[in-house]
């Protein structure tokens, strides 16, 4: 029926039909049926009645011949292609705005204000979490339809830590541009889910954001992501996608650093892991 075994996207059950399903689906403790299928390739969906319920469920199949059963979506990946660099005379009155920006916060630095007078506007300037804060706010006000509050401060400084190559705290202006080229990618993936405009992306939509995004994750994985940046709604916020986003790739890079021989596996001593997990 469907052989990839990747999450199957919701056209795919508008075009198929079910084989098979239970008769009465009601808010019971147990649900029971017996079905008998022909032989093929099958995809068995488990429910509960509430929406993003935890339950447990048992699964009999008996045939005549060996059978094989995998779960979807078991493979844990990224892509992480890097963003093309824009020109001068490729960037868009946004791009300028923000770039006026970021000279005017990172010149006020250099007069004094942040306290590291003396410095020149060039390469090493650098911009704190804060000071990130406020050109990311600035530019994010002007998005209507992301009905945004802004981004946190431990947003910012996720986002430091994910660009920080050099290890200042801070970022120089080819980090703000490499970090400024993601957002504005994960911004299109967001919107494009946001069609409605409500500011939010549910549960759903939030793992095939993840997944248009460049990560590959499974079932675990995505149950955690909800756990952890939805709210009560079961709904993502922009600034709530950016920050899981920003983790997620930050721990991917951050393993394949010390996977030397690419084999999935990591040993890692105490310090190391609280350097990796305290800074990302």
């Amino acid at each position: 029926m469907y052989g990839n075994k990747q999450h199957l996207q919701k056209d795919f059950f508008l075009a198929n039909s079910s084989k098979a399903r239970s008769k009465a689906y009601i808010n019971l403790r147990e649900v029971t049926q017996r079905f008998r299928l022909s032989p093929g390739e099958y995809v068995i969906i488990p429910s509960t009645y509430e929406p993003h319920q935890e339950g447990e469920f048992l699964l009999r199949v008996f045939s005549e011949k060996r059978n094989t059963s995998e779960e979807i979506e078991n493979r844990i990946e990224a892509d992480h292609p890097e963003p093309a660099p824009s020109t001068v005379g490729e960037e868009s009155e946004e791009d300028q705005h923000f770039r006026s920006l970021f000279q005017q916060i990172a010149g006020d630095v250099s007069t004094g204000s942040a306290g590291r007078p003396g410095s020149t506007w060039g390469s090493d300037m650098e911009i704190t979490a804060s000071e990130l804060r406020n050109v990311l706010n600035s530019v994010v006000s002007k998005h209507k339809d992301l009905n945004c509050e802004g981004f946190s401060l431990e947003s910012c400084r996720s986002m430091v830590a994910l660009m920080d190559m050099d290890g200042t705290g801070r970022l120089n202006l080819q980090e703000f541009r490499h970090l400024w080229n993601k957002i504005k990618q994960w911004q299109g993936i967001f919107q494009q889910y946001n069609s409605d405009q409500a500011g939010s992306i549910n549960s759903y939509e939030m793992r095939n954001a993840v997944n248009d995004a460049g990560f590959r994750l499974n079932n675990q994985l995505y149950d955690i992501i909800t756990m952890r940046y939805a709210n009560e709604g079961m709904n993502i916020d922009f600034d709530s996608f950016t920050s899981c986003l920003v983790r997620l790739e930050a721990m991917f890079r951050a393993f394949q650093a010390f996977d030397q021989d690419g084999d999935g596996t990591i040993r890692l001593s105490v310090l190391e892991w609280l350097q990796l997990t305290m800074y990302a």
